[in-house]
């Protein structure tokens, strides 16, 4: 059993020159957004929720990501819109966000 009920990494990585990355999309501070949220949701006091910044996840061509444990699903977003979505459907909701699902 996880400690965590959901653990969240968002892929925050830089890359050097003209190569894409996650952070050339506004990663860190969505990862911030989310973070500051859930708290003042305070579904992270309620249920284990962990928000956490993660290097290269390998997926930059999809970027910006982040993938939800223990169900290991990966989500590209665009804008807090997306996060709020990903953070009241799935991390609260228990409600896989298919469109934003890869």
């Amino acid at each position: 059993m996880s400690y965590f009920e959901k653990h969240v990494f968002f892929c925050l990585n830089e890359r050097g020159g003209n190569q894409t990355c996650c952070n050339s999309f506004g990663a860190s501070s969505l990862q911030k957004y989310a973070k500051d949220r859930l708290k003042k949701l305070k579904a992270s006091s309620k249920k284990k929720i962990r928000i956490n910044r993660a290097g290269c996840m390998s997926r930059c061509d999809e970027g910006p990501v982040l993938v939800i444990y223990p169900e290991g699903i990966w989500y590209q977003y665009i804008d807090k819109l997306d996060i709020d979505e990903i953070i009241e459907s799935h991390i609260i909701g228990n409600k896989v966000v298919k469109r934003l699902q890869i």
